[in-house]
């Protein structure tokens, strides 16, 4: 059992996600955001799970599809609204997008579009922690395709063979864009990986937020003690690789059955069964997380596009 204080972190980070995600969705189709994204929906445990059970001076290293990890990290809503848009408010003045989402005052060093490209940033950070003495940890976020880089198995082993403070989260969503896991990868239990790095390495149901949390308090406390740590959130997304997916490789059938274990709802059943909220508290909090969503789009649509004059301002050769 958690305090009503965490449960109500977890319930609102994972409904800010979600609903983030759903409205990041409606302005794709309309026409209002360029360049491409690749929403979190269905996920959301996975990313509220692991940092609503880390300390606000833990790092992160974030994905491509890194919009929940960057809400549940803190990250401030108005500014990400604004980059997608975007507008000069944003966390990229506009420039960067989807993709590149980074708040360092909340210890998220930021989104990565290369599959694979932030586990040696992950390993870099983790080296920093430990030479400097530290005390936190660095999680890096990943999917299962980019366990199949040659940056996931170099990043591992040089964490191991300098015992770096990192937790390494497997995001098994079961597909590396169109392509199934099943085509794509040799064994079925990925944190079989971890031993070949003398590393610890475990699974979680990464559709369950409270199972989350508490393995990776354990993994936390692990790695703090005895350097990096594999774990495996078997996780679902339930929307297409990116907006340009027609996801014609999936059936309904096999969404449907995914969508029939949402995190969210499990949650949210828990704790009306269980008397922590009301039926009318789960209510009220699924109204303040959409009135939030609402309030961040009106910031930004409301915020100026950068000026031409601008345009080399921050762009490096």
């Amino acid at each position: 059992m958690y305090s009503k204080e965490k449960y109500a972190e977890m319930l609102e980070k994972m409904l800010l996600t979600r609903r983030f995600e759903e409205k990041v969705s409606y302005f794709f189709a309309m026409g209002m955001i360029h360049g491409t994204t690749h929403l979190y929906v269905g996920e959301e445990a996975v990313a509220t799970g692991v940092c609503t059970a880390l300390k606000q001076e833990d790092l992160i290293v974030s994905t491509h599809r890194g919009h929940g990890h960057c809400i549940s990290k803190g990250i401030d809503l108005n500014k990400m609204m604004a980059e997608l848009l975007g507008k000069s408010t944003g966390y990229c003045k506009g420039k960067g997008g989807s993709m590149h989402i980074a708040d360092l005052n909340v210890g998220n060093l930021g989104a990565n579009g290369v599959v694979g490209g932030g586990l040696p940033l992950a390993v870099g950070a983790g080296l920093t922690t430990q030479m400097k003495k530290i005390d936190r940890i660095v999680v890096c976020f990943f999917g299962d395709g980019a366990s199949n880089q040659g940056t996931f198995h170099e990043s591992l082993n040089l964490a191991a063979v300098w015992k770096l403070p990192i937790l390494f989260v497997l995001e098994n969503n079961k597909y590396g864009m169109s392509n199934s896991i099943k085509n794509s990868t040799a064994i079925d239990n990925l944190t079989v990986r971890a031993d070949s790095y003398g590393m610890k390495g475990t699974e979680v149901d990464g559709m369950d937020v409270l199972k989350v949390h508490a393995a990776t308090i354990e993994a936390r406390n692990y790695v703090l003690q005895n350097g990096p740590m594999l774990l495996v959130c078997d996780t679902y997304r339930y929307l297409g690789h990116s907006k340009s997916d027609a996801n014609v490789y999936r059936t309904t059938e096999e969404i449907e059955s995914w969508k029939a274990r949402d995190a969210i709802a499990q949650l949210e059943n828990y704790l009306v069964e269980n008397k922590i909220f009301t039926q009318d508290e789960i209510d009220a909090f699924e109204k303040d997380t959409r009135q939030q969503i609402e309030d961040a789009t009106a910031y930004a649509q409301k915020s100026d596009y950068p000026s031409i004059n601008d345009i080399e301002t921050d762009v490096y050769a």
